[in-house]
């Protein structure tokens, strides 16, 4: 069995919804390359939902791992016996095991060698030996950081799998875009009228930009641009984007807990502009081709907004780059110094120059 030859490849991601996106143009090269396989694609529960989008996934096998953190503890090892089994009797012809550098690929290489799958690719910061039969050494952070979706490209690129169109991979379902402008309509929204998304949440406390300093923004945006302003979340971020909205003087619009990811996709296609903290809706944004401000801790530096126009905004400190997912220094000041105006000012470079790009010729404010 070689690369060129494998039919059916297993790839490996069992992290979240943005780690999945930024994923899926080294899905599309190893789509594109060889005998162009049918690609199934290990995730998590999490990760499954983003997965359902994106067109160059054949199947989705949902595998929450004891060795990731968002994993609930279980009693007993009986999923992962009868995950073995199950990915053994599918007979794959190669898996590609997809981390960040600071995960350990062991214990899925160890899974796919228990299956019995021929080929195993994955970076590997010590020798694995057998368990993975082509094994890129980890050089990350010592030597390089480089992009998640570069750091991957790379990845299946030294089995030979390369693809020329390197963006963001995702569907907006049939239907869903004629949903959300009802929803926004009932919201308050007028869509004739420049609007921002604001998404004020975000998984990792040090990756959240003040509500206080969200609510500034969103006054400003009125202010001075006359913009309207539409705030996004999920169930468990309603109470959040009910605080930025109490303290945004008049009127804004609510999404929150409304819109399956399906939705949120159709949301940010249409949207002229998405402020955001570093998190999944960037991505998705990313995906759609929607313009990002991205308020960016500065925790990591990989997860940058890919291949779409893009205002990254941060407070330079001097604890950069701690990988922290809650600010060991309790001052968030990479993100909490940024100014709100900044923030705005942004937003109207490429509020504007989407507009013009739609043929609305006449300047935001």
């Amino acid at each position: 069995m070689s690369w060129k030859n494998a039919k059916k490849i297993l790839c490996v991601r069992l992290d979240t919804l943005g780690d999945v996106l930024m994923t899926t143009p080294a899905l599309r090269a190893l789509k594109e390359s060889g005998s162009h396989p049918a690609l199934t694609l290990l995730t998590s529960t999490v990760g499954q939902h983003v997965a359902r989008l994106v067109p160059e996934i054949d199947r989705i096998i949902v595998y929450d791992s004891p060795w990731m953190k968002a994993t609930e503890p279980r009693l007993n090892a009986d999923a992962d016996f009868a995950l073995i089994r199950q990915l053994k009797a599918e007979k794959f012809d190669a898996a590609v095991i997809f981390t960040v550098f600071s995960q350990n690929p062991v214990p899925a290489a160890l899974l796919c060698y228990l299956a019995e799958i021929p080929l195993r690719l994955g970076y590997c910061r010590e020798n694995p030996y057998q368990l993975l039969t082509d094994w890129v050494p980890e050089s990350e952070p010592q030597r390089q950081i480089r992009h998640e979706v570069r750091r991957q490209l790379d990845l299946v690129g030294s089995v030979g799998a390369v693809t020329r169109d390197e963006r963001l991979s995702l569907c907006v379902p049939e239907g869903a875009e004629k949903r959300v402008l009802q929803v926004l309509t009932r919201a308050g929204l007028d869509v004739d009228r420049p609007w921002v998304a604001m998404h004020p949440g975000a998984s990792a406390p040090s990756r959240r930009y003040p509500p206080t300093r969200f609510a500034e923004v969103g006054t400003l945006l009125k202010s001075q641009l006359d913009c309207q302003v539409v705030l996004t979340g999920g169930d468990s971020e309603k109470d959040l984007v009910d605080e930025v909205r109490r303290n945004i003087p008049g009127k804004s619009s609510s999404v929150a807990g409304m819109l399956d990811l399906g939705e949120l996709a159709a949301l940010l296609r249409l949207a002229p502009v998405l402020i955001s903290n570093n998190s999944g809706p960037v991505h998705v944004a990313a995906a759609v081709g929607t313009p990002v401000v991205d308020l960016y801790a500065l925790t990591n530096p990989q997860h940058k907004p890919w291949g779409v126009e893009n205002r990254v905004l941060s407070h330079d400190v001097p604890c950069k780059n701690c990988f922290k997912s809650v600010c060991p220094e309790q001052h968030h000041n990479c993100l909490s110094l940024i100014a709100p105006q900044a923030v705005v000012d942004a937003a109207q470079e490429l509020l504007e120059e989407r507009l013009r790009e739609m043929g609305v010729f006449s300047a935001v404010g």
